[in-house]
């Protein structure tokens, strides 16, 4: 019988702990509440700036793709993990079947993944734009960019399904106990029955290409990049600086996390419900403020904002003067 047959006859359901250490109601109240405003926050900026791209066609250009592509791609993370800690913070559902749980694990890795590329195609992007701007228009064409976006979300999708199927060989026969918020791979490859060494050390070396490679592109990229931006004059340097610098900040924030989560795994003595809340925020934190950082610092964005807004305003001026 093979190694899922058994998993699914020996252990139907896993149970979500959540934080330790906030058990009692009112606790999981406010933790709903603030995962709450904060998810809704999360749609409601990035469906603005989805809406202000498809709406202006002077931003359909390869790096407002890629921003738009970014926004679409924060919506689907959260969604994937946000919802069920909410379910499981108001009305204490802990219970989650096998499959429901695993498919968890398969999307987060997934997604995680295609955003450690997007960012890469960025740094990818703003390379040309930068330190190859009179090929940059014929190079990085918006056909060329929808095809390497579409790369980047294959790619994420590949990469993980090795690890997963690698934990799903074993039989899951023990304790069903997941201490955390949402089914991550390590909380769930530990209740395997079996020797997981091995698993674990090749979804360590999947996951750590996933994160470096396009980490080291985009520090290769970005020292090539100050590097031309030092030679143009410094009237171009500013507006060069100045869109590089906002790519610099949603990857700085990315990456950032991701070793705030791996730093917290490893420091003896951290308390599990920090551990867990750093895997929270790697959730909710940057597409929180993805979209936050582009609105705020792109000026095409904000006078694009600004034009719509003045526009709908227009219309519903229009509209009560006729009635």
């Amino acid at each position: 019988m093979s190694g899922t047959n058994q998993t699914m006859l020996v252990i139907k359901e896993f149970i979500l702990v959540g934080f330790p250490g906030f058990q009692d109601q009112e606790s999981r109240k406010t933790l709903f509440t603030i995962f709450l405003i904060t998810y809704l926050f999360i749609l409601l900026v990035n469906l603005m700036l989805i809406s202000i791209f498809i709406v202006d066609r002077n931003l359909h250009t390869p790096m407002y793709f890629l921003v738009c592509s970014l926004a679409v791609l924060d919506i689907v993370l959260s969604t994937t993990t946000v919802p069920r800690m909410l379910v499981l913070f108001i009305a204490d559902l802990r219970s989650t079947p096998f499959a429901a749980c695993f498919t968890q694990v398969y999307l987060f890795l997934s997604l995680t993944s295609v955003e450690c590329f997007l960012l890469g195609l960025m740094a990818y992007d703003r390379f040309f734009a930068v330190s190859k701007p009179l090929h940059y228009p014929t190079i990085m064409t918006n056909r060329h960019i929808l095809k390497l976006i579409i790369c980047c979300w294959l790619g994420g999708f590949l990469c993980p399904a090795t690890a997963v199927g690698l934990a799903l060989r074993f039989p899951f026969c023990g304790p069903n106990k997941i201490t955390q918020c949402f089914c991550d791979y390590s909380s769930v490859l530990l209740l395997a029955c079996g020797d997981i060494m091995v698993t674990s050390y090749v979804a360590l070396a999947i996951g750590l290409c996933i994160l470096f490679i396009p980490l080291i592109y985009i520090i290769f990229s970005y020292a090539k990049i100050i590097m031309s931006v030092l030679k143009i004059s410094s009237a171009g340097r500013m507006k060069a600086f100045s869109t590089c610098g906002t790519h610099l900040l949603v990857i700085s924030l990315y990456f950032f996390v991701i070793a705030g989560v791996y730093i917290s795994y490893r420091i003896p003595g951290t308390s599990v419900d920090v551990r867990i809340m750093a895997s929270v925020l790697q959730n909710v934190l940057p597409p929180l403020m993805n979209p936050i950082i582009y609105c705020l610092r792109t000026k095409e964005i904000r006078e694009s904002f600004a034009r719509n807004l003045w526009k709908i305003r227009n219309i519903l001026t229009h509209s009560i003067t006729l009635q």
